[in-house]
């Protein structure tokens, strides 16, 4: 049985909420990194089997299948079909998956999983119903029976509490993902794996009037424990106690897009391709859907007990920091060296443009991988009603 390989990941730098990405067309940023993928590879973009990739809120710009929209705007290939994924925020990394299967099980030779997500232009919650009374909340009926509906701050709150963490000790984490972040900046760790995008430039009416190259990550901040301890937490209200994640602990609302090219080593081998990586295994685990957002301690556990590999085997994590307690909490359930966890800083500093978020967890290990030489890296996401992505790669 051939084995499928990664023969590239690249991503959009991540814009911040409302600057350098916020008026451009998710549409045409997810096009613009497709095709900046398969420039990079040089493959011929009629050999690719299918399309899969992630959205959360899709509706407006980020409706109609807007990943087969991306491919079709971009002016690549008609006869190559496109499908977009939701699974909450894991939805680019579940596309991988479902990339992965459809290659491995030969529905595909070569396959492109992606992500976007434009947070400026579809606010998170859009899809949700404006009129609740007429079309009804998505976790109603005999899910609100059995389940208690939660919103993810909620769970993020109440994971610190179930793991005894404090304020403080999510701040410490929150500090530590912008300090690693901006080392990585500063030594060009991020260089190779960053397809430059033309972004538009607007005046004070929001026309667009030119566009500048946007090549580097947006959210990065200085910081100091002292300013984390003053902000306010995001629950402040919460009862009986005051949440402890803050702005400074959480994930950044963000832009951005990511793409891996996938396919058959043997595949591979005829086009003359050199794979990067080896998918070793790749999955999506159920979990709580009250704490919610446990989902990558399950998806660990079933990926080592699937692979035989152990924590130990692992040269690196990317596990998403959709909030600190998230990446704490799994680190005392798995006993993972921190020392080797979102290396070079996570979504608190970086952002988290939640359906491309997985496609660019992926890139961001795969390039890290080469960089240090390492074999292995394991990358997980939480997803809002109990979800847990999981994939891991082998460096070739």
């Amino acid at each position: 049985m051939s084995d499928v390989v990664i023969i590239d990941a690249v991503r959009s730098a991540i814009g911040k909420r409302n600057a350098s990405l916020s008026t451009m067309n998710p549409v045409e940023l997810l096009g613009d990194v497709l095709t900046g993928l398969i420039d990079r590879t040089g493959i011929d973009p009629a050999a690719v089997g299918h399309v899969l990739g992630g959205c959360v809120n899709q509706l407006g710009t980020q409706s109609g299948n807007v990943v087969r929209n991306a491919w079709l705007g971009a002016r690549l290939p008609l006869e190559v079909p496109g499908a977009t994924i939701h699974s909450q925020c894991g939805s680019s990394q579940e596309a991988h998956t479902l990339a992965h299967a459809m290659v491995a099980g030969g529905l595909a030779d070569v396959a492109i999983a992606c992500g976007i997500e434009s947070m400026s232009r579809i606010p998170m919650g859009s899809a949700a119903p404006t009129d609740p009374d007429t079309w009804g909340q998505p976790r109603s009926g005999r899910y609100a029976t059995i389940y208690e509906p939660t919103i993810q701050f909620e769970a993020a709150d109440r994971i610190a509490e179930h793991w005894n963490m404090s304020r403080e000790e999510l701040d410490v984490f929150g500090k530590e993902s912008q300090d690693r972040a901006a080392r990585a900046w500063a030594e060009g760790r991020f260089d190779n794996q960053i397809i430059t995008i033309n972004a538009p430039v607007t005046d004070d009416a929001g026309n667009v009037i030119g566009t500048k190259p946007f090549d580097r990550d947006e959210g990065l901040r200085e910081t100091t424990l002292e300013s984390l301890a003053k902000l306010k937490p995001n629950q402040k209200d919460r009862q009986p106690n005051p949440g402890i994640h803050t702005a400074g602990n959480s994930s950044q609302i963000s832009d951005g897009s990511g793409a891996i090219l996938m396919m058959t080593d043997t595949k591979a081998a005829e086009l003359g391709l050199r794979p990067k990586a080896r998918i070793v295994h790749s999955l999506l685990a159920g979990s709580d859907p009250v704490l919610m957002l446990t989902g990558p301690i399950p998806a660990t556990q079933q990926l080592l007990a699937k692979t035989g590999l152990t924590m130990d085997d692992i040269d690196l994590f990317e596990i998403n920091e959709a909030f600190a307690s998230v990446v704490l909490a799994w680190q005392k359930e798995t006993g993972a060296d921190l020392s080797k966890v979102n290396v070079n800083g996570g979504a608190i500093a970086l952002g988290h443009p939640l359906g491309g978020t997985g496609s660019i967890l992926i890139t961001k290990a795969l390039h890290e991988l080469e960089r240090i030489g390492g074999r292995y890296a394991l990358i997980s996401m939480c997803c809002g009603g109990g979800l847990g992505t999981g994939t891991i790669i082998e460096r070739l």
